[in-house]
């Protein structure tokens, strides 16, 4: 399935606020995120934990899966909440705001995978809060640049 550099969108709700991405935009840029973040946190995390490397990629995959689902819900509400605030779209959104967008997907992310990281990943609740803290400080820090590369090569598409 071939991808157009001018990515399609949907209007907004109603005719209100700026244009969304549309599902397939959605669900490439959730694939995509994920995909990357498990190449590089894996060995990281297999480094800092002492893990053997399979056993940090079967956890940061659940995790990954885990995000899966969340991810594009929280971007969707995010991205729609901002378009009926500020009526811009998520492509122009100011490097304030991608930070705040960036720290509120990884604080509801940590809430949905702190019982992974402490089942698969065998870590009592302070280790495992310590993992999860220290995997939120880095997928915020992807996260931020990420969307920004993202946004970049695949904007999202005037309202027609």
């Amino acid at each position: 399935m071939a991808f157009a550099l001018q990515p399609p969108s949907h209007p907004s709700l109603h005719g209100q606020g700026a244009p969304l991405r549309c599902v397939r935009e959605r669900i490439l840029q959730t694939v995509a995120f994920e995909a990357g973040g498990l190449v590089i946190a894996s060995p990281l995390y297999a480094l800092v934990f002492d893990a053997p490397l399979h056993e940090s990629v079967v956890l940061l995959g659940a995790l990954a899966a885990a995000c899966l689902t969340w991810c594009p819900i929280h971007n969707t509400g995010f991205d729609w909440l901002e378009s009926r605030l500020a009526s811009r779209t998520a492509s122009d959104r100011p490097h304030r705001w991608r930070a705040v967008h960036a720290l509120s997907h990884e604080v509801s992310v940590a809430v949905v995978t702190l019982p992974l990281i402490m089942s698969l990943g065998g870590l009592g609740f302070a280790e495992a809060i310590s993992a999860d803290i220290g995997l939120t400080l880095f997928y915020a820090g992807y996260a931020y640049f990420f969307h920004i590369a993202f946004d970049s090569l695949r904007p999202v598409a005037p309202a027609p």
